[in-house]
């Protein structure tokens, strides 16, 4: 059968349609009017006027920061527990990340924790962090009110990262539009795609006419290429944005998609001893369940579980398009318990993607001398967390196939 992936990229149909008229008045180029279309269409969708399509999310993040004024030697608090994009533009710009553990619940940035962060770097540095990064781990909104409220009162503007919440809501409201920035992204496995792609959601027209101008080299006004700042070859192609627009078309249908599949899962494994679906902790919460995710309990056996960790990883698992690193051991320091790696490959060998949760980034070597305010929850999730596929290829006898396969690997 076929590879059941993750989150595989489905196309509306529709894409030709948008990208033929392009190609026939020559807008194969970087920007051009779709650009500009999908950019109203975004906004129209989210309730946001002022949005600036991307290459990414990561450069989205960027971006944001640098209009929120960081500097070399400067501090921004990230969540820990998220993907490396969220942290690594922090870096870019040669500031220092503060990371803030999770709360049980949504396993989002701790408000209580954040607070306590900022105290300490105050008190630390004498200087107040730039930014707050909050991230919708897998699509779970956290707790904006309460994060925004926190900032307000130390004056530190939140750049929400929305990359994997696309048209995740909090209280009704779609996660992006409430701190001074939003991020989204359209890389190839998100809600919708753009191939790659992503959008800045910026505060009024003239922040989004500044991020654009970064966006596209920073060009002074003179009948030659002048330029007085560094600037970012960070805008969206013109035919990328035609596929976003086509994709818009099908948005609705892949957020009932994902929100079905989460709820198959839960139904279907619910009678399973040892296996917690992670859902909505509260009304307010709406979760687009880019990706579901469940945790097992330490003892649960599984299959094959004492041969977990003895080989060093030959492939990619997951992302990076089978980029990476012949790791020089078989285990770290802070890794998944062996009955998650085992499901994994049992899950693997019945031809069924699934992947582990982040790694927390205080818990990443290439950030261990970076501030953390921790509590246990990031770590102790990671031990003990699964992703499963729920993208808009994913059907219902998937979902029974993948359940199958999960309870035939239980010992």
């Amino acid at each position: 059968m076929e590879r059941i992936l993750l989150c595989k990229p489905k196309m509306s149909g529709r894409e030709l349609d948008f990208i033929k008229p392009a190609l026939a008045e020559d807008w194969a180029v970087p920007m051009g009017p779709d650009v500009t279309a999908f950019e109203k269409e975004l906004g129209a969708v989210i309730g946001a006027e002022n949005v600036v399509a991307l290459e990414s999310g990561t450069s989205a993040i960027h971006l944001a920061l640098i209009l929120c004024g960081v500097k070399p030697g400067d501090e921004v608090i990230v969540q820990s527990m998220t993907f490396c994009a969220s942290t690594n533009p922090v870096a870019y710009l040669g500031a220092t990340p503060v990371f803030v553990d999770s709360e049980s619940d949504s396993w989002n940035m701790n408000p209580d924790l954040l607070e306590t962060a900022i105290k300490d770097r105050i008190a630390v540095t004498g200087k107040t962090p730039k930014a707050i990064i909050p991230v919708a781990l897998y699509g779970m909104p956290y707790q904006i009110e309460r994060i925004l409220a926190i900032a307000d009162r130390y004056g530190i503007p939140v750049i929400e990262d929305a990359a994997e919440g696309f048209c995740s809501r909090y209280q009704g409201r779609v996660l992006g539009t409430f701190g001074r920035f939003g991020i989204l992204s359209f890389n190839g496995n998100k809600m919708i795609t753009t191939s790659g792609g992503g959008a800045l959601i910026c505060p009024d027209k003239e922040t989004a006419d500044k991020a654009k101008w970064y966006a596209t080299q920073a060009r002074e006004s003179y009948p030659y290429y002048h330029h007085e700042v560094v600037g970012y070859n960070y805008r969206l192609s013109n035919i990328s944005a035609c596929i976003g627009r086509a994709q818009l078309t099908v948005l609705e249908e892949h957020l009932a998609h994902h929100r079905h599949v989460q709820e198959m899962y839960c139904e279907l494994l619910k009678d399973v001893k040892g296996i917690t679906m992670h859902c909505n902790p509260a009304l307010e919460y709406d979760s687009n369940f880019w990706l579901c995710t469940a945790t097992l309990d330490p003892e649960l056996r599984v299959r094959g579980q004492e041969n977990a960790y003895k080989e060093v990883i030959t492939g990619a698992v997951g992302g990076a398009a089978g980029v990476i690193h012949t790791a020089s051991s078989a285990t770290t320091d802070c890794q998944p318990n062996d009955n998650v790696e085992a499901l994994r490959v049992c899950l693997d060998k019945a031809n069924i993607e699934a992947r582990p949760l982040w790694k927390p980034m205080h818990k990443q070597p290439v950030y261990k001398n970076a501030p953390a305010y921790v509590n246990g929850v990031s770590e102790s999730l990671f031990k003990v967390g699964i992703c499963l596929p729920a993208g808009p290829y994913v059907t219902d006898d998937d979902v029974r196939y993948i359940v199958d396969t999960i309870k035939e690997s239980l010992n």
